[in-house]
């Protein structure tokens, strides 16, 4: 055991980690190396350096000591603030365990470790004794681990929306909040791209457990912040976790913090547990942060000089090298390049970048335009095709698509060569459902229940302008203040249909 020792002996202060695990060892039970990682929050490598000095029995992936240990003092784990409360709630973390169990798995690329259960409860449970949420609004920038439904489900009187890339994510959660009845809302966001409109300021508490890296950790902090409304007031809640082997990468993200001028109020240890992430201890501390009035204006500069490498993995890693320039030959003579194009090709075109063309119209009408999409970037291209008014668009990407978008169908018709994409805008439709549809899809960077409330009355003549807004309600109740542009996947090719019963619906009665 002289091996053991001199492990804890040079763990130092740092040796409750070691010794936690020791300790679950020393109850006797089978073990995976998952399992012990979870239960001590202590980092896969410093487990692993423990168990080769360790005589262990083995069954498969299980594992448990062959003999007992001399004794290992005691320890205790940081002070849990809501573990009092969660007893409580069983039936709560019961529904998120279904939820979480039966939710689109993650992706490696875009960093994607699903919390537990009983951490996304704990999360509700601390927003709900920490703030007063009768009336309040949660934003949940990124939600693989379905805080938002967890949140929704606690708190009644807690409105919740999600802004996240991810569309079967935003799907499930959409299905899952109908089924159950619960006040959330979905947005598709790239966040290297912007904040959903409908979400800036919006917010009075904002959740996040972005890619832990200090590019990832402070743009997702910065689009947090944009969100809320309650400058004063308003909260920002963040997940991050570092193995305790790698403090200096843990001090470029809390610097990264830091250049956002944000006060932390509190950062609980170990606060969440992960189904993975066995780098970190499978697990991540929480941080309460406080916006300053010298906040918003470091926002602004981030948000501005953000990379779109944010990611530990895939085509935006941070540490990838992948660059992939568009290629120099265009069809025809595009009157807008948007994007990253090469200085040297059409010097005189004027240029757009890609953040600038989903924030707002482009002033002029152009007839035909070019955009450039780099890796990483392609779950954005319904948005700058639908962000697009001109006849002809031409979007190159770094690797062939696998399928042109289908919910463009209404609005295009796309032919794939290679790496670029051809889109010529469709005719004019001759039904009254295609009229409605093509207005309110043409009309991308407009919010689409006020466009929709014109088509049809344009169509159906008889309707005022109440009457229109109550049947737009009831075809899309999710249709309220969103822009086309922030809609999931599955809310545009649902909008034909809410169209269509918009259209067939009976005439409202009068107040």
């Amino acid at each position: 055991m002289d091996a053991i020792a001199d492990l804890l002996t040079r763990a130092g202060v740092d040796g409750r980690r070691p010794r936690a695990v020791l300790a679950a060892l020393g109850e006797g039970r089978w073990w995976t190396l998952a399992d012990l990682v979870r239960q001590t929050a202590t980092s896969r490598r410093t487990v692993e350096s423990l168990l080769r000095e360790l005589d262990l029995e083995r069954s498969g992936e299980r594992f448990r000591l062959r003999a007992p240990l001399p004794e290992v003092s005691p320890t205790r784990a940081p002070a849990d603030p809501v573990a009092h409360l969660l007893p409580a709630h069983a039936d709560l973390v019961a529904t998120m365990e279904r939820l979480i169990a039966g939710a689109p798995r993650g992706r490696h690329t875009l960093d994607h470790v699903s919390a537990t259960a009983e951490t996304v409860v704990r999360r509700a449970l601390l927003l709900d004794a920490r703030f007063w949420l009768d009336g309040a609004r949660l934003l949940c920038v990124g939600d693989h681990d379905l805080t938002s439904l967890a949140a929704a489900a606690l708190h009644p009187g807690l409105e919740v929306t999600v802004a996240d890339i991810d569309e079967r994510i935003l799907g499930y959660i959409a299905e899952q909040a109908d089924r159950l009845n619960l006040p959330v809302r979905t947005r598709w966001a790239d966040l290297r791209l912007g904040l959903p409109a409908s979400t800036r300021g919006w917010a009075d508490l904002a959740i996040t457990d972005p890619p832990y890296t200090p590019e990832g950790v402070g743009l997702f902090v910065a689009r947090a912040a944009e969100g809320l409304r309650d400058r004063d007031q308003g909260r920002l809640l963040l997940a991050y976790g570092a193995s305790e082997r790698t403090p200096a990468l843990a001090l470029k993200v809390q610097n990264a913090l830091a250049a956002l001028n944000l006060v932390s109020e509190a950062i609980y240890p170990d606060f969440n547990r992960y189904l993975g992430a066995e780098a970190i201890g499978s697990a991540a501390d929480l941080y309460v942060l406080r916006p300053t009035t010298k906040t918003w204006p470091a926002v602004a500069a981030r948000v501005e000089g953000l990379s779109a490498a944010i990611y530990t993995q895939g085509p935006q890693a941070v540490e990838s090298a992948a660059s992939p320039a568009p290629p120099a030959l265009l069809d025809g003579t595009p009157e807008v390049l948007v994007g990253d194009w090469p200085a040297q090709l059409l010097p005189r075109v004027p240029r757009a970048r890609l953040t600038t063309w989903l924030a707002k119209p482009y002033a002029t009408d152009p007839a035909e335009v070019a955009i450039a999409v780099p890796a990483g970037l392609e779950a954005a291209l319904s948005r700058l095709l639908l962000a697009t008014r001109a006849r002809r668009v031409q979007v190159t990407l770094a690797e062939p698509p696998a399928s042109p978008p289908a919910e463009l169908s209404a609005v295009y018709e796309l032919t794939v060569h290679g790496n670029t994409i051809h889109a010529v805008r469709l005719p004019p439709p001759s039904t009254d459902e295609g009229r409605v549809l093509r207005r309110v899809l043409d009309n991308a960077h407009g919010k689409v229940a006020n466009t929709w409330r014109e088509a049809l009355i344009s169509v159906r003549g008889e309707l005022t302008k109440r009457q229109a807004r109550a049947l737009v309600a009831e075809s899309a109740p999710w249709a309220r203040d969103v822009t086309v542009l922030e809609l999931p996947a599955h809310r545009l090719r649902e909008l034909g249909d809410a169209v269509a019963r918009s259209l067939t619906a009976p005439v409202p009665a009068s107040d």
